[in-house]
């Protein structure tokens, strides 16, 4: 069973140092995500550029998941395979990636829009990731995990979104996957106490419709229920007291996109 790590100083800033090389791999695809690519080749991508840069891709054959991302399109959700699927105009297309560098683990994902998308994508993904900055938020010291899960809850629902409950986020550093588990919905106050030392991988999943999921037969990809688009951030965060420390960063992503734009 996984257990909660405890991390010291030192092992966080190489959980820092790993959620880096990770900030930077999505700042490369960031840089050839398009119209008309194949979802396969940011994965091919990916996969060389961490091991340029002394990593292992984590999700590489991880519980046999053949791929180094998680390349989720449009209605799917999470845990897509990477494929021959030329990107159109107007997807939104979830790119989810884990690095190890020395020995330790980081988690993030971002979901891009591909060229031009319509009003409600664009509320979609703004809301998602408002919603991952609220629950880091209450990533500190003192907090529970259920405060983590009700800022996200209630920031998506009141936007009228369904909030993924079958998926959650998670512990990580020492395994890709430890304890706490980490929902995107809860109560307030309950749940796990959150403590320095823990690192957690925050990763709301955002629904445009119904929260409902639908698991595939590849044993992996997940999807709405009601075959609406959904959105997933995820960023590495350590807890601190007064205030999150987020090792993983958008920077990257965001300063490509600008110069796209």
């Amino acid at each position: 069973m996984p257990k909660i790590y405890y991390k010291s100083v030192e092992e966080i800033e190489l959980i820092r140092e790993s959620s880096l090389l990770l900030s930077k791999t999505l700042g490369e695809i960031a840089k050839v995500i398009a119209p008309g690519v194949q979802t396969k080749a940011l994965d091919q991508l990916a996969e060389t550029f961490i091991k340029d840069h002394g990593g292992v891709p984590a999700f590489l054959n991880y519980s046999g998941f053949p791929y180094s991302l998680c390349i989720s399109v449009n209605d799917q959700i999470v845990h897509g395979f990477p494929s021959e699927y030329v990107m159109q105009e107007g997807d939104l297309v979830s790119v989810d990636c884990g690095v190890i560098l020395n020995n330790y683990y980081s988690d993030s994902a971002y979901t891009f829009p591909i060229g031009e998308i319509d009003e409600s994508r664009k509320k979609l993904l703004q809301v998602t990731k408002e919603c991952l900055n609220l629950g880091i938020q209450k990533a500190v010291a003192g907090m529970r995990v259920g405060d983590i899960g009700f800022a996200v809850q209630e920031h998506a629902e009141k936007n009228g979104f369904g909030v993924v409950k079958e998926l959650v986020g998670h512990g990580v550093g020492v395994q890709l996957h430890e304890k706490p588990e980490v929902p995107n919905y809860g109560k307030r106050g309950s749940g796990i106490k959150l403590e320095e030392g823990m690192v957690l991988a925050i990763e709301p999943m955002i629904n445009m419709g119904k929260a409902g999921v639908k698991f595939w037969d590849d044993g992996w990809t997940v999807s709405t229920i009601d075959a609406k688009p959904s959105a997933h951030y995820e960023h590495t965060v350590a807890v601190k007291k007064g205030k999150a420390d987020v090792l993983s960063t958008f920077d990257y992503i965001e300063e490509v996109l600008r110069q796209k734009n």
